[in-house]
């Protein structure tokens, strides 16, 4: 259950450890939870489903953050500049639906932050920004392993070669929004 001071975010960007292993750094965020989101199969959609790209499920991040301390626009900035909101379906060498660029909005004022968001960075890409901006209907947790998977699993060769360099970029870019600055 969500403190009453905190709010949700749902976000995703490509792989849900790269997303969870930057938000997790961020000052004011209290939880990331791995998860799917925004398919239209039923029940509690698997790891091996989502990534079938069957279920219509993106890799999503849910994230309780304290907007006394970080807004969600402030959220939603990092997020578009830590992936690559212009790909369709796809980050670096992960390709399908299940990696697409999303945010899934909690309410209507949400939704209206994140399209400003969206269509303030559009400045910032030289191609068209792809992100998808979709009503959070269902947020399914991913299974345990998934959870802190980089924080677990930093000599893995995926966290060591894809992870470790986008939180040193999200490190210098964002130094300001970092945990204990």
């Amino acid at each position: 259950m969500v403190n009453k001071n905190l709010e949700l975010a749902t976000v995703g960007g490509g792989c849900f450890w790269c997303t969870e292993a930057v938000f997790r750094e961020v000052k004011g965020v209290e939880k990331v939870v791995s998860g799917y989101s925004g398919g239209s199969v039923p029940g509690h959609p698997t790891y091996r489903e989502v990534c079938s790209g069957l279920t219509g499920h993106a890799e999503v991040v849910q994230i309780t953050f304290n907007p006394k301390v970080i807004s969600y626009k402030a959220i939603l900035s990092i997020f578009m500049t830590t992936h690559d909101p212009t790909t369709l379906n796809r980050q670096g060498a992960d390709r399908g639906t299940q990696y697409r660029s999303v945010i899934f909005y909690h309410d209507e004022e949400q939704k209206q932050v994140a399209e400003s968001v969206v269509k303030d960075m559009a400045t910032y890409y030289d191609d068209p920004i792809v992100t998808e901006v979709a009503p959070l209907d269902v947020f399914y947790e991913a299974e345990d392993y998934h959870q802190d998977y980089y924080e677990n699993n930093q000599t893995q060769s995926y966290c060591s070669f894809v992870i470790t360099p986008k939180l040193a970029k999200f490190r210098q870019k964002h130094a300001d929004k970092l945990k204990g600055y």
